[in-house]
């Protein structure tokens, strides 16, 4: 990945960015080629040298079956937005801006290991359930439904994990912009309220590189 100094997180950082991922692309290079499937992965700091990201596929997705030529990718993407020229300060003095696009990223690479255990399965779909249902007012819970249905939903797919070797990062925020510019991206972030406006304006702030605390 082409990551200027100015836009490389610090590990903290793209440690949080993997903890609190949605879904994220499984790619893989195969004998029929490239293949991808968009995955809501769990991360598991501890496991191994470097960690590991886990998650599970339908049993009829032909990708788990194929071999993996090489390391297995999956691209994990944070809030992003697009960025109006409009709000730069210096816009107004020269007009020598440009749009651009904000974004979080990490190409998270590692050998990719099949688990067809019914127990490892079933322990990660929990897992990861209750993450995402944790902010809900009422969470569900894999005990909810009724337990033969369960198995009979475990039994339908696979679980997958990227033990990880590497990691490329880029938190593209603007950190190239002056201070009057960078403010004035918060700022329109903030009033235009897309999707991840918010996020990404906080993801700015902290981001800053004249910041104490960034």
């Amino acid at each position: 990945m082409y990551t200027p100094e100015r836009f490389v997180p610090d590990e903290d950082s793209v440690r949080d960015l993997l903890a609190n991922q949605g879904a994220s692309d499984l790619i893989t290079m195969t004998p029929r080629g490239l293949l991808a499937t968009l995955l809501p992965f769990e991360y598991a700091p501890d496991a191994g040298e470097h960690g590991s990201l886990l998650g599970h596929v339908a049993r009829a997705n032909d990708q788990w079956k194929q071999p993996v030529r090489g390391e297995a990718m999956v691209i994990v993407r944070g809030p992003e937005a697009y960025i109006t020229p409009t709000w730069y300060a210096t816009k107004r003095e020269h007009h020598r801006v440009v749009p651009t696009w904000n974004y979080m990223i990490a190409h998270v690479y590692g050998r990719l290991v099949v688990h067809d255990e019914a127990a490892w399965i079933e322990a990660q779909i929990r897992r990861l359930t209750d993450r995402h249902e944790s902010g809900c007012p009422a969470p569900w819970s894999v005990d909810d439904a009724p337990a033969e249905f369960v198995q009979r939903q475990l039994r339908a797919v696979v679980g997958v994990e990227l033990v990880i070797s590497r990691i490329e990062a880029k938190f593209k925020l603007s950190q190239n912009q002056p201070q009057e510019n960078l403010e004035g991206v918060i700022n329109g972030l903030q009033a235009r309220g897309w999707a991840d406006d918010a996020a990404v304006a906080a993801a700015v702030r902290a981001h800053d590189p004249r910041s104490a605390t960034a």
